[in-house]
Order: structure tokens, then sequence, then C-alpha cells
């Protein structure tokens, strides 16, 4: 499969960009700064890094041509700027994908995105409540994120990928459920949840749904 990744040099990118190639994807890097790709990865014949901004609807659909899937390690930052940029971006990033006709989009959320499968928890009730109060333009994006994606409508074959904190443990396990169900833990492995993204777009079991990712 042809992969176009977004948010290919942050934290979670290069293992996600990484975890693909292991498993015989080839994959467009979409960078805003592609100086920032590591070395091995932009020097990997299965790899084109195409240099664009999240909002530059020409660019984008440029590099959409030939993919299959869009997967996504965006995610907002402790001192995220206001206005909701990644939402307005992901609405660019899914104008595009219909216009070229790329059908399959997974993409990073969090426990600040809720879910109608979600039931009361209390540790992510507290979680969220301190995100929303200490990093509120973070907050606002995240669940502004979710809102545009479920508004795509039945033309795009969506999965949101809710973590908790995230680590860098070296384990690739993890377990998948939602809010409230008692098995939910705080955090997950950068590289855990580049595993499952590797691994949903094999089997496509959450298509349209949002489920939360832990440590099991």
């Amino acid at each position: 499969m042809h992969v176009l990744v977004l948010g290919g040099t942050g934290g979670i990118g290069p293992l996600l960009v990484r975890e693909l190639l292991a498993t015989s994807h080839t994959v467009v890097v979409y960078a805003r700064s592609p100086q920032k790709v590591p070395s091995d990865i932009s020097s990997n014949p299965g790899v084109t890094v195409v240099q664009g901004e999240l909002t530059d609807a020409a660019a984008l659909a440029s590099a959409l041509v030939g993919v299959h899937a869009v997967v996504s390690a965006l995610g907002p930052s402790a001192r995220h700027p206001p206005g909701t940029p990644l939402a307005k971006g992901y609405a660019v990033v899914i104008a595009q994908m219909k216009e070229v006709g790329v059908p399959r989009l997974i993409a990073l959320g969090t426990g600040s995105i809720t879910d109608e499968h979600d039931k009361s928890d209390k540790v992510f009730w507290l979680l969220v409540g301190g995100v929303s109060l200490l990093a509120h333009n973070a907050y606002k994006d995240i669940v502004a994120v979710g809102e545009t994606i479920r508004a795509s409508g039945d033309a795009l074959a969506w999965t949101i990928a809710r973590v908790p904190l995230l680590t860098n443990g070296q384990t690739r396990e993890y377990q998948t459920g939602y809010l409230g169900d008692g098995k939910r833990t705080t955090t997950l492995p950068r590289l855990a949840f580049s595993t499952f993204i590797v691994d949903e777009l094999e089997r496509n079991d959450f298509v349209r749904k949002a489920p939360m990712l832990s440590v099991p």
C-alpha cells in the first residue's frame, strides 16, 4: 500500500514511517520542514518526501496522487496556538482526499474527543479536565479535529485512534476499547501507536470508529 504520512517529523512520525516500511508499504512523508526527516528515512528508496503546509491544497493534491491511505501522527502541543489550526488543516486534507479519491484516513486523537461508546471514567475525566484548563487551545483543537473528521461523510473510511499519555516505551503491545470499560490504562508507547496504525491499515477493524488505545 502507498501511504501518505502527516506528522512524519514529530515524536511519533519516524517510528510510524519505519513500521510502515518494515511491513512493505511505500511512504510519502508530507512535511513542512523536510530537513527534519531522519536520514535513514529520507534516503530510503521506498520513501518520497514532499514539502508543504497542511493548508496548501495544491501541494497536498499533488502529494496524494497514487496514495491509498493517509495516516496522521499530528497532535496538539502544550503551547498550542489559538484558532484550531489542526482542525482547519484536516478540513483541507479531507477535501483533497475526496478530490483525488483517497478513501482511507487514520488519525491520532485523544480522550478529549468523546465517543458514544464511552462510559464514566474518573481518571480520564480528571486528565481531560486538566488539559482543558491548562492547555485550552490544544483541547479545543483536538476536539475540533474529531468533529471535522466525523463530518467527512460516507466518502471517507476514517479511524480516530485515541491515545492516553504517550511514552517512549519499547513495547508494540496495545489494547483497544473505550473509556469506562475497566480496561483502559493511562499510557501508551509511541511505538505501540505506530503498530496499531499498521495493523488497522491491514485489518480495517475500526472504520468510522474512535477506539481508545492503551498498554494492556
